[in-house]
């Protein structure tokens, strides 16, 4: 069955990039070993730690379709249409570019977040949905449309940017306990959002 998942790379104190959407030393973990997890975007390369690979494996492998917002996905110039893993992307955008049917084919554009987590669940069939933009993470998770929330920690205190998840109208958001795994310059967090 399709999981949605969130995935975002953290500091310490809860920021995924500074103020000026540098992400610092955020991805040092992607560059921290000797093992080689393949990339579909030939300008990507990953070498992590042999406690991080299968993490990251599991995260590339297993995903059938990203879901991104539009700030986002500008910043990255859309990965040249080929994301690292290698998944179709939606993009909850209210506009769509003009060249977006030449310049991204295996992009799709869509209003709203639970239109676009719905349109992903249908490219994706049976493999995973990843959220991988913090502010499509927390209109998802305010929706209960998230299964389980990633963060990959990283030991580094910002003290200000980006951060990964803001306040909730809706009041607390309760997950069940983690899954932890140690890697090199990153400690891996998966926790299942709490139902009922």
């Amino acid at each position: 069955m399709t999981k949605v998942q969130s995935h975002m790379t953290m500091s310490l104190d809860g920021f995924i990039a500074q103020p000026d959407d540098q992400v610092g030393e955020l991805f040092e973990w992607y560059e921290a070993g000797d093992v080689a997890v393949p990339s579909a975007n030939e300008r990507v390369e990953f070498r992590v730690d042999a406690a991080s690979a299968p993490i990251l494996k599991e995260l590339t492998e297993h995903c059938g379709a990203i879901v991104a917002g539009r700030r986002l996905f500008d910043m990255t110039g859309g990965w040249d249409d080929r994301h690292p893993a290698g998944a179709p992307v939606v993009v909850v955008s209210h506009t769509v570019p003009e060249d977006a049917a030449e310049r991204w084919p295996r992009t799709v554009f869509v209003d709203g977040v639970a239109a676009a987590i719905e349109r992903a669940r249908q490219i994706a069939g049976e493999r995973d949905v990843t959220i991988a933009s913090a502010t499509i993470t927390q209109q998802a998770l305010a929706l209960g449309l998230v299964d389980e929330v990633c963060v990959s920690l990283v030991p580094v205190l910002f003290g200000e940017g980006v951060p990964y998840f803001a306040a909730f109208d809706t009041g607390h958001l309760l997950l069940e306990d983690p899954e932890v795994v140690q890697g090199k310059r990153a400690v891996h967090l998966r926790y299942p959002v709490r139902r009922g």
